[in-house]
């Protein structure tokens, strides 16, 4: 059974200190529900801040982004072992808003996997579509060309430590999320991909979350699908209140899947 994952992506918001006021209240919301899986992502500045707050819990600490060398003359770009330095386990890679504002490419993206991955972190690889995409009936050849480019030469033991979220471009930041099955269905062809490239036991495994206006209010029907096992949440990560009610959806499914 694969175990929830609730990410909270805090994007270019919070200062340190307002970060680490939100850290402890999630902490303190959290603590009791140990079968999630809690990672929160902060800004770089606010790491170090955040860090302390989460030893001895069972939330892990993630980057929002990684640059693929590990030191060198890469002014602004943070290295996979500062990440490691500040304590983090988890990063975001190849998210949309990089892709869109930043121009990175799937190439790009493959670096950073396979960088994190080099030194032991462990990646949150996003994919998804944009609305035109979406209405021409092209979503499964998106998600296939960035999965193909942005995984490509991942080595067969490393796939176990591979997160992917699939975030519809359309549903980001916008208050308008895929409905249940939607999600469905594309986390269903990401696992049947998965499978299809390193194998049926690697595609098991695998975590797929959902981003994209991800709420307390839709929460608990998304992580109702089969193939949803967790959430990537912008916005909603930002309030430790509706944080904390994602992380309640998610383990109260996991409660039912036990039972049954």
């Amino acid at each position: 059974m694969r175990r929830p994952l609730i990410a909270g992506n805090w994007k270019m918001n919070k200062t340190a200190k307002e970060a680490a006021s939100l850290a402890a209240s999630i902490k303190a919301g959290v603590h009791a529900l140990t079968d999630v899986t809690v990672v929160l992502c902060p800004p770089f500045i606010a790491l170090p801040a955040v860090a302390p707050l989460l030893n001895g819990t069972t939330i892990e600490l993630g980057a929002q982004d990684l640059y693929w060398e590990p030191e060198g003359a890469y002014t602004g770009e943070i290295s996979p072992l500062m990440l490691k330095d500040c304590g983090c386990r988890y990063v975001i890679v190849g998210h949309s808003e990089r892709r869109a504002h930043f121009r990175e490419t799937d190439a790009d993206v493959n670096r950073k996997t396979k960088a994190a991955l080099q030194f032991s972190l462990l990646p949150i690889v996003c994919v998804g579509e944009t609305l035109e995409e979406r209405e021409a009936g092209r979503t499964s050849e998106r998600l296939e060309r960035e999965l193909a480019g942005s995984l490509a030469q991942v080595a067969a033991e490393d796939w176990e430590k591979l997160v992917v979220a699939y975030e519809p471009v359309w549903a980001i930041g916008t208050g308008r999320n895929a409905t249940p099955q939607q999600a469905q269905e594309a986390h269903a062809f990401i696992r049947a991909w998965v499978a299809g490239r390193a194998g049926r036991e690697a595609a098991r495994v695998l975590r797929i979350l959902y981003g994209g206006s991800v709420t307390p209010a839709n929460s608990a029907s998304l992580l109702a699908e089969a193939d949803v096992d967790g959430a990537l949440v912008g916005g909603a990560s930002l309030k430790a209140e509706s944080f904390i009610r994602i992380v309640e959806s998610a383990a109260k499914r996991q409660v039912k899947a036990v039972r049954s």
